[in-house]
């Protein structure tokens, strides 16, 4: 890694935003109380939160449509 021009740039280096993302990302509809998730459910409602949260919810959509 470039750890010094990273952190001239400006990025981060550290897991701490990356976790802090899955917490909120993750935690807040997977592991809520009483929830059980199969592996193909959970994949496919954590993709939706991800394309919301990242901002490509549409641009995803777009690209259904054509497949």
């Amino acid at each position: 890694m470039q750890y010094k021009t990273f952190r001239e740039t400006g990025y981060f280096i550290g897991s701490g935003v990356v976790e802090a993302g899955c917490k909120t990302v993750v935690g807040q509809r997977a592991k809520q109380s009483g929830m059980f998730w199969s592996v193909q459910g959970a994949q496919c409602v954590l993709s939706l939160r991800c394309c919301i949260a990242g901002d490509t919810f549409d641009k995803y959509w777009e690209q259904q449509k054509v497949a």
